[in-house]
């Protein structure tokens, strides 16, 4: 059997800019980091036929062949993955230590993680940005789920990074950030789960085709997101607590100017509350629409805490993490 872990992240910028059509026209730059919250994926060959288990989810499926993977039905990540890279008979069991739509990443982790262990299995050695790269096909060509590319980045590589998407290309920067201020800002950073993510396919749809007419609202601010996203990378590097956390307050502004969704009722409350810990700025991790918020805290974190479970939000503990997916 074997076994590996993917990473999940937190967008500290420009997300929204890696996803066509506004990818393949102008380029995007999405700036985030990996966690210590984990997709794992094993595969255990000997059974008859395929038996995929998703754990977190309480869903299985028996596969008899290729065609019963071809069939639309639960777990389309899996059968995608299955059908990429079949390896014969066995056993595949995934698990996540994240919520469904918490605005981590965890699809993107988990596409790293199929591919990483069912390419292992076949014995097909592949490097991080193979992975990444098959790890996105699996989710929007394969399994036909629009989206972007940074959170299989994230997966694959781990750590701090910049990435600079083109329709051609993702070049992957890691950012070496000061070890003081590293730990600072874990230390100062408080991720809140508010229910799961209500942003579909539809909604992604809707924030595009409002970009492709040229609507000035969308289009101002996803080009304002990829500036957002360089002025983070400075700040991360220059190791620039409060301008990072200004910058994400102000991504969270472009992200609710995309679609009128972005901020549910729950999102507001939790902003609200979490004033009295006096935050340094905040966002919701990954599209919006509810998810997880995460936010860095300039006053007392326990006082954050309390007040963010006062509103009913769940709070994760998450460290920053160099390590991208691994076998475990």
């Amino acid at each position: 059997m074997n076994r590996v872990a993917a990473p999940v992240r937190l967008d500290f910028a420009g997300g929204w800019t890696d996803v066509p059509p506004f990818v393949s026209r102008e380029g995007g730059v999405v700036v985030n980091a990996t966690i210590d919250r984990w997709v794992e994926a094993e595969f255990e060959p000997g059974c008859d036929g395929i038996l995929v288990v998703a754990e977190d989810l309480q869903q299985s499926i028996r596969a008899r062949g290729p065609a019963a993977l071809a069939r639309a039905g639960p777990l389309e990540l899996h059968r995608a993955a299955l059908r990429m890279f079949p390896p014969g008979a066995g056993t595949l069991r995934t698990r996540s230590a994240v919520p469904p739509g918490s605005g981590l990443g965890s699809s993107g982790a988990l596409d790293v993680a199929l591919v990483a262990v069912l390419a292992a299995a076949r014995q097909e050695p592949l490097t991080p940005e193979d992975l990444a790269h098959h790890g996105w096909q699996l989710e929007t060509v394969e399994a036909r789920f629009p989206g972007g590319r940074q959170d299989q980045y994230a997966a694959a590589l781990g750590g701090f990074h910049r990435l600079a998407l083109t329709d051609a290309a993702t070049l992957p920067q890691p950012l070496p950030l000061d070890p003081a201020f590293l730990a600072e800002l874990g230390r100062r950073t408080l991720v809140c789960y508010t229910g799961r993510s209500r942003v579909s396919g539809d909604t992604v749809a809707r924030v595009m085709a409002a970009y492709e007419r040229q609507d000035q609202v969308v289009t101002g601010a996803l080009r304002e997101l990829v500036e957002v996203a360089e002025r983070m990378t400075e700040a991360l590097l220059a190791a620039d607590l409060a301008t990072v956390g200004r910058l994400l307050s102000k991504n969270w502004d472009c992200q609710q100017r995309l679609d009128g969704g972005m901020r549910t009722p729950e999102m507001a409350a939790l902003e609200a509350a979490v004033v009295e810990a006096r935050p340094l700025g905040g966002k919701a991790a990954g599209a919006g629409a509810g998810g997880c918020m995460f936010f860095l805290i300039g006053g007392d974190l326990e006082t954050a805490r309390q007040a963010a479970a006062r509103v009913g939000t769940r709070v994760l503990g998450a460290n920053f993490v160099s390590r991208g997916v691994h076998p475990c």
